[in-house]
This record gives C-alpha cells, sequence and structure tokens, in this order.
C-alpha cells in the first residue's frame, strides 16, 4: 500500500502540473476559458478517486495473476518488446471496457462522471469514478495472459498507461497531421466528449486510435461541428459525489416504478439510456439539445469562489498527508480520514451549488473533525510533519462553521429573500 501511495502522490504531482501548466498558457495566450467552479468540480473528483485508489474500495473478481497463471501459454521474459506487447494489449483491453461503459446502463453509471464536466480542460480529465464497486476490467486482458505477459510488466506499465491518457483533455492543441492515425489526439477526444449527434460514442481509444478505426467508432473533429460537452441528462451540480450516483439512482428508481419484472430486470443490462416505456411516460427526464445548450452555472461572488479555492487546497494537502503517512495512521483510521475528506469534498460543492443545507453539512464535517482529534489526541499524527498541525486543523473547523454560515444566511439568504 505505501508504494501505491507513493506512485499516487508522484502521478498526483505531475497532473496537477500539466493543469497549471495549462491554465498559464492560456492565461498568456489570452484565450482563458476556464470557469472556477467546473475546475474545483473536476479536481475535487480527482481527489475522491485518488483515495478510492489507495484505499482499494473495489471487489476484485480475481486479478490479473490468476489470469496468467491459468492461461499462459508461455510466459514471456521481461525484455523490452515485452513492455511494447503489455502496452499494446493494456490498450486493447481498455478500449473495449471503455466502450462496454458507454453501451450498457449499468456500466454508464461508473463513467458519467468522465464525461458531466461541460468545459474541456486538463482537470476534466481528472473526473473519475468512485462508484466503481466491482472491477470487470481484468476481463478483457485475457489476450495478454494468453500472449504470457507477466503480471509485474502489467502493473508497472498500467499507470503510465493511465497517465498517457491526460494529457488530451485540452482545447489548446490542434490537429497533429500524422500523428492522427497513429495516437488518441486533443482533437480526436474533444470528439469523444462531445454530445453533438455525429460525435455520440465516437473515439473510444485510449492511447491507439486504431482501434477505433478497426472497430468502427472511429470520427474525426469537424470545423463546421463545434463540439458541445457534457452529458445529454445533464447532471445540474458541481458534487462529484452525486454525479457518481446520479445515473444508478435513475436506474434505481426506474426498477422501482416499472410494471413489468422483465423491466425491472433489463434496464439494468439495456443500452445507455433506456428506460421502461411506463416509467419513461410518467416520469421524464429532460434531455439537453447541443443545438441549443445551456451549460449548468450557478452565482458566486469573489468570496465564494476564494473560499471554495481555500477548500480544495486544504483537500489537496491533506490528501497528500494521508499517503505521505499512510503506514503511520494505519488501519482503521486511514479509513476514518478517507471518510472525512470525502465529506469535506460533499460540503464545500454543496455550498458551490449554493444549497442553503450546506451549513448544517459543514457542522456535521467540523463535530466530526473534532472528534476525531478528541479520539486520537491529534490529527493523524500531523504534529510530526507540521508543528501545531493539530491547532491548525481546530482552527480549520471551527472556523469553516462561521464562514459557510455567512454565505448561507447572508448571499443565499439574501437571494431568497429577493425572490
Amino acid at each position: 500500500m505505501e508504494a501505491y501511495a507513493n506512485i499516487l502522490m508522484i502521478a498526483m504531482v505531475a497532473i496537477l502540473t500539466l493543469v497549471i501548466v495549462e491554465v498559464l498558457y492560456a492565461y498568456f495566450i489570452k484565450k482563458f476559458k476556464f470557469r472556477t467552479m467546473d475546475m474545483i468540480s473536476s479536481l475535487s473528483a480527482g481527489m475522491t478517486n485518488t483515495l478510492k485508489n489507495v484505499l482499494g474500495l473495489t471487489v476484485v473478481i480475481f486479478g490479473y495473476k490468476h489470469l496468467f497463471n491459468q492461461f499462459a501459454i508461455a510466459p514471456l521474459d521481461i525484455k523490452w518488446h515485452t513492455y511494447i506487447i503489455a502496452i499494446v494489449s493494456l490498450d486493447f483491453a481498455t478500449y473495449w471496457h471503455h466502450r462496454l461503459a458507454h453501451k450498457v446502463n449499468i456500466f454508464w453509471n461508473r463513467h458519467v462522471i468522465h464525461h458531466s464536466g461541460e468545459d474541456f480542460n486538463i482537470a476534466t480529465g481528472l473526473r473519475q469514478s468512485v462508484s466503481k464497486f466491482v472491477n470487470i476490467a481484468v476481463f478483457f486482458l485475457f489476450p495478454a495472459a494468453l500472449l504470457g505477459v507477466p503480471p509485474e510488466v502489467i502493473i508497472m506499465v498500467a499507470p503510465l498507461h493511465l497517465f498517457i491518457q491526460i494529457w488530451y483533455h485540452t482545447t489548446y492543441i490542434g490537429k497533429l497531421g500524422w500523428l492522427e492515425y497513429i495516437i488518441v489526439t486533443p482533437s480526436q477526444h474533444r470528439v469523444h466528449h462531445a454530445i453533438n449527434k455525429i460525435y455520440m460514442d465516437k473515439n473510444m481509444s485510449p492511447v491507439f486510435c486504431v482501434w477505433d478505426r478497426l472497430f468502427g467508432t472511429f470520427q474525426e473533429e469537424l470545423d463546421e461541428e463545434p463540439c458541445i460537452y457534457g452529458v445529454t441528462r445533464q447532471v445540474n451540480t458541481w458534487n462529484p459525489i452525486l454525479i457518481n450516483l446520479d445515473h444508478l439512482w435513475l436506474l434505481i428508481k426506474d426498477a422501482w416504478r416499472a410494471k413489468s419484472w422483465l423491466d425491472k430486470l433489463r434496464v439494468w443490462f439495456m443500452p445507455t439510456g433506456w428506460r421502461p416505456a411506463d416509467v419513461e411516460e410518467k416520469y421524464p427526464v429532460a434531455s439537453a439539445d447541443p443545438r441549443n445548450f445551456v451549460k449548468y452555472d450557478t452565482e458566486a461572488s469573489s468570496l465564494l469562489k476564494a473560499w471554495s479555492w481555500v477548500q480544495l487546497f486544504m483537500l489537496i494537502g491533506m490528501t497528500f498527508h494521508l499517503l505521505y503517512a499512510i503506514v503511520k495512521i494505519g488501519s482503521p483510521n486511514i479509513f476514518i480520514y478517507a471518510i472525512f475528506l470525502f465529506l469535506m469534498v460533499y460540503c464545500y460543492t454543496s455550498l458551490m451549488d449554493r444549497n442553503p443545507n450546506s451549513i448544517w453539512m459543514e457542522l456535521l464535517k467540523s463535530i466530526f473533525g473534532l472528534a476525531i482529534i478528541y479520539r486520537l489526541g491529534n490529527w493523524f499524527g500531523l504534529d510530526e510533519i507540521i508543528n501545531t498541525g493539530t491547532v491548525f486543523m481546530i482552527i480549520y473547523l471551527i472556523t469553516s462553521v462561521f464562514i459557510v454560515g455567512y454565505f448561507v444566511f447572508y448571499e443565499i439568504g439574501n437571494e431568497k429573500l429577493k425572490a
């Protein structure tokens, strides 16, 4: 776990650096397209995904090692070409796993958050799922196991393969000539994130675009058809935890409301977007029109934006602390820490949504945090790294309640009175 936590810390630094570089580049060329709330929502989603990964909150039916032991024809020696076979095999597996997520209702729930961003930038690439409760991706690695790619090679290649998929989430790079026929480029991936009819469910390759061209899912970005980003059933929230559960909740309600027992069962496994006819008629769900698309947005004062950034930086700092000291913190405290951080994300993104109940959630978060300090006598050993770290956390927990109270009762409250 410690080694994996160290890998995640390095990956976080690298990805956050890419985000900063893109923002600075946009600022200097005077084409700044970023919205504060959208970016904070995306980065927060990335942090929750990091927490989920390091805690291993996914049921693995069986791992790649088992698949390798059962089906490898002849194990390959670990040489340079073994890594090439591994990354191509992993790319092939990711393509089909990705395609399944787009085509089947129950699997769309674990992918919808990645498409929920209505802006398109490096931070959007961090919108990754925490609702992937069962890992089935290993089934698609059967060809790699059959070819004899050792598990240790897959383990080494997988993080790099995932990291490569971040860079092309940008609008600042145009088409790349002959590379468009080899790798996935920003132009191709912009198509993938678009809800324009011609672009839907296209360009699902992760690194090499050959899979889209081979299996009929390739679509070039057209100058006459600008990409409109997001999902057709707009999530209309900045809260990544709610976004993670949005489609699942719809499926649960549809299964409950359907009169036919067959519909109650098949709604989970039908093509993405399918709903029982009787449920769709009685409980329609609005679908966005790309031709008249209005992005989700909320009013926010400069103070609220600043406070949201403060909360995000606190989240990033505490996530680094958890990863850095994960062995010393130990179990079950690492899970308690993670619960606090998930609750923190829920609180401040709800405030970003201008939810008046944010004050009560913030109060719950602060009481929970103070209870942790009372029980442990400190904030998960933070004093060993930063002098008076626990005192700082106590001040933060108490102060945050009053600050959120100001926004709820003054900004949001006054808005309701005016209405």
